[in-house]
């Protein structure tokens, strides 16, 4: 009686080793699939982000002097849909990216080029200014001040960062940059000067006058 006891001791305890050992073998083969996809999400959320990273270089890179001038296109002060290739082979181009309308430097700066207006047209050229408010803000803007040339809305300032417009202050203020833009669309002039904004005039038609 006593043998039979022990032996069903004996054969209850490899039984319940045989649980045990079989129970750590399934935590153990579930913990190496659920490590193999994790590695394998973590190498495919790398492959994306790559991806991504190169698409967002190509688009952040920054426009130099010799440069193709990248299309865009945007709604000018009246609603317009204007699109830059409708432009390029017809005109040389003056394209300034100012901070703000209706502020100091702003305003001095459109002015002066509303002034030199027919001397830009004699060079064949047409001036394009671009900040980031509203279509409503430009055409407020322009009729105070009676501009006569195309004021572009880059709301969300995505063109700003195309073509790599560099920031003031910490990034505080959005630069002040000219791009003087041939017929052939190159890039043959970059000025970039927050302070001194009707220099911006002088500069693009001292190489729009070497260009003639």
């Amino acid at each position: 009686m006593n043998e039979n006891k022990t032996l069903m001791k004996s054969v209850s305890k490899r039984a319940g080793y045989k649980r045990k050992f079989s129970i750590r073998g399934l935590y153990r083969s579930l913990k190496i699939t659920i490590m193999n996809c994790i590695i394998k999400n973590l190498c495919l959320l790398f492959f994306i982000c790559s991806l991504s990273f190169n698409s967002y270089a190509k688009k952040m890179e920054k426009i130099l002097v010799g440069s193709t001038v990248p299309s865009f296109e945007l709604k000018d002060q009246y609603g317009n849909q204007f699109n830059l290739d409708s432009v390029l082979g017809k005109k040389n181009l003056v394209i300034y990216f100012y901070p703000k309308d209706d502020t100091p430097g702003c305003t001095a700066e459109a002015c002066a080029f509303r002034d030199q207006f027919e001397v830009f047209k004699e060079a064949d050229a047409m001036i394009i200014g671009i900040s980031g408010q509203s279509v409503k803000s430009h055409l407020n803007f322009a009729e105070k001040h009676n501009l006569n040339f195309t004021l572009l809305s880059d709301e969300g300032n995505n063109v700003r960062k195309i073509f790599g417009v560099p920031t003031n202050l910490l990034g505080l203020i959005p630069g002040r940059v000219t791009y003087i833009v041939n017929k052939e669309g190159i890039v043959l002039f970059i000025f970039n000067s927050q302070n001194d904004a009707k220099e911006h005039v002088t500069e693009a038609l001292r190489i729009l006058n070497d260009i003639k």
